[in-house]
């Protein structure tokens, strides 16, 4: 049957990115679970889907898709005029549309990688029975700790990182946030003003909520 489908597992930051999209967008769509432990990701059918083995794959009729920022982006394109527009301002307007997407890429470049090794230390190795390595957690709290000091900076500036609406560049952000700040790493984030105050604002949002049930 036609429609939308995300191929991936609940837990994996990348598929909640795109999770929270179809949720901010009041899409319907179905989760085809693909079970990381067993490795299904790294075998077909999944590989005729994303040949680089990693969730999620998506679909949406006949479109396929993989990596979850260019799926977030097809999204909130394809459906602008439903649920929360995720857009800066205008979608037509280049220099609205620049701003978010750098700010797309410095989630992408600079916080995503530190988020994630923190995340897999703090939260992932645990679940594998693995010790967490506190020297590593040391070192990459000490590199994120730099980027939320430019966002914090941000922050001052406007309510949300590409300006003073919710758009994906916040969005992108949600799902690592969510597991560190069950973790002491959340710190980083409370002891900044500006930045605790824009984690509340989106993570407290029903589509954020809905992909922690």
């Amino acid at each position: 049957m036609a429609g939308i489908k995300v191929f991936g597992h609940a837990a994996s930051t990348a598929t909640r990115r795109v999770l929270l999209t179809l949720h901010e967008k009041n899409l319907d769509f179905e989760l085809v679970h693909v079970e990381l432990k067993d490795g299904e990701h790294k075998k077909e059918p999944f590989l005729s889907r994303n040949p680089f083995g990693k969730v999620p794959a998506f679909e949406d009729g006949d479109l396929k898709l993989f990596e979850s920022r260019a799926i977030t982006q097809y999204i909130a394109h394809r459906y602008e005029g439903q649920g929360t527009n995720l857009l800066q301002g205008d979608s037509k307007n280049l220099a609205h549309y620049a701003i978010m997407a750098l700010g797309m890429q410095v989630e992408a470049h600079q916080f995503d990688p530190l988020v994630s090794k923190l995340a897999w230390e703090h939260v992932f190795k645990l679940i594998y029975g693995l010790t967490t390595d506190q020297a590593v957690v040391a070192e990459e709290e000490a590199k994120l700790a730099k980027v939320l000091d430019v966002y914090e900076a941000r922050l001052k500036e406007f309510k949300y990182l590409a300006g003073n609406t919710f758009t994906l560049t916040d969005l992108h952000h949600i799902p690592a946030i969510q597991y560190l700040l069950e973790t002491p790493t959340k710190k980083l984030f409370t002891e900044r003003p500006r930045v605790n105050e824009w984690v509340a604002e989106i993570t407290k949002r029903p589509a954020s909520q809905k992909i922690l049930q």
